[in-house]
């Protein structure tokens, strides 16, 4: 079974100036003297988000012995929020390893969680620090990897006859509508890069 997973430490850290992240889910597996490890890094918008894939990782594999992880993940106020946990480990040889790669590729809105299945022969505590920073290294290396883009929501009010240019700009700038109303004037809420926000905002009339 897998020991305490919901444990946790905490620590915010300042942002950098550019981030990855990682586009899909991706899986790798290898083994070191009998034991099974399992590393799987998986996109997450929140830390619910990040405990929500943790939780149906556990349940995928009842007979584990241990489900360390870590995660990065970007707060709405802009800051980082790093967690990691041993999972019954000796203490700083599974989580610590696990984050410290998704930290040198400057990797965020990702989580990592590391499965073992015990073989029988001990690693020591060198042993697991390598193989659980092992297995993390091995998903970064296998995911696809993309560069992060913030992301914001707003609401514009527009005429008839802006919604063609509206819609064609959000598609050069890798936005979209999520949502529109037509009544009088079209009602519609967007989603685009934040970089972007204040030049749509000047150039259509907003509504938010």
């Amino acid at each position: 079974m897998v020991n305490c997973w919901l444990v946790f430490s905490y620590s915010p850290v300042l942002m950098a100036t550019e981030f990855y992240t990682v586009e899909t889910t991706t899986e790798v597996e290898y083994e070191i003297k009998k034991s099974r490890f399992i590393g799987v890094i998986m996109p997450c918008q929140s830390e619910d988000d990040a405990l929500r894939k943790l939780g149906q990782l556990a349940r995928q594999h009842p007979q584990a012995n241990h489900l360390a992880f870590a995660w990065r993940i970007r707060q709405p106020e802009g800051f980082l929020t790093e967690r990691f946990h041993d999972a019954g480990e000796p203490s700083g040889t599974a989580g610590r390893p696990i984050l410290a790669p998704l930290e040198g590729q400057d990797l965020i809105n990702t989580v990592i969680g590391v499965i073992r299945y015990f073989g029988g022969i001990k690693l020591g505590t060198g042993g697991l620090t390598r193989a659980y920073g092992a297995a993390a290294k091995q998903a970064i290396a296998e995911a696809n990897i993309v560069k992060w883009v913030e992301m914001a929501e707003m609401t514009l009010e527009i005429d008839y006859s802006q919604l063609q240019l509206l819609e064609y700009q959000l598609k050069q700038l890798r936005g979209e509508i999520i949502d529109q109303n037509f009544t009088d004037k079209v009602a519609v809420t967007i989603v685009l890069p934040a970089k972007h926000q204040q030049a749509i905002r000047q150039q259509f009339i907003s509504n938010y």
